[in-house]
């Protein structure tokens, strides 16, 4: 090569399209499992309802009282709730039930802000558990009771009472009633807890 000559390098512009532009990063994805915020306020929503439930049973047992309009010298007919432990039992039981649920719900609060949470999750589980069984012995029992006081056994020479005390044995069923239907809400909520948990 001699020193007068002169070489052309050809350098190809980028284009207007290629100019400025960078590797492609991928955006993070979402975090899985928004549905449990949904389940969180579903939780929320049950545990309204079974508050409900377990006051009306509560309340109602608790004001079940008749006396008959008819009374001897020295006996009145009277039927209440308290004259039977079972009833008396029932009764705190559905008041703890009633309490529980209610202290409950700032809990479930916490979930619907923080719905992978998993601490709170895990101890309304344990303790809805807790709270069904309560509740399922108590309607039981108090179920076994109605049942007598409609039907009476003659095994035993226990005479159904219902007949004549017809508005009290009407409040004792409406009051069992209510405490299954808390028992099916608490059967509900520890379902929902259980696969909220399961797929964290």
């Amino acid at each position: 090569m001699k020193s007068g000559d002169s070489t052309t390098i050809n350098v190809q512009e980028s284009g207007p399209i290629s100019k400025g532009k960078g590797p492609v990063l991928a955006a993070p994805l979402p975090r899985p499992g928004g549905w449990k915020k949904g389940a969180a306020i579903f939780d929320f929503v049950l545990r309204l309802g079974a508050v409900v439930a377990a006051l009306a049973a509560a309340a109602t047992m608790g004001t079940s009282d008749q006396t008959l309009p008819f009374f001897t010298q020295f006996f009145q007919f009277q039927a209440s709730y308290d004259d039977l432990p079972t009833f008396q039992f029932f009764v705190v039981a559905m008041a703890i039930v009633a309490g529980y649920l209610v202290l409950s719900l700032p809990f479930s609060i916490v979930c619907i802000v923080r719905p992978h949470a998993v601490g709170p999750r895990l101890l309304l589980l344990v303790l809805d558990t807790v709270a069904l069984t309560l509740d399922t012995a108590a309607g039981a029992a108090a179920a076994a009771i109605v049942y007598l006081a409609h039907n009476g056994n003659p095994n035993t020479n226990w005479l159904a009472i219902c007949q004549q005390f017809g508005d009290f044995c009407q409040n004792v069923s409406g009051a069992v009633v209510a405490s299954f239907a808390s028992v099916v809400v608490l059967v509900t909520l520890v379902i929902v807890s259980a696969i909220a948990l399961r797929r964290v």
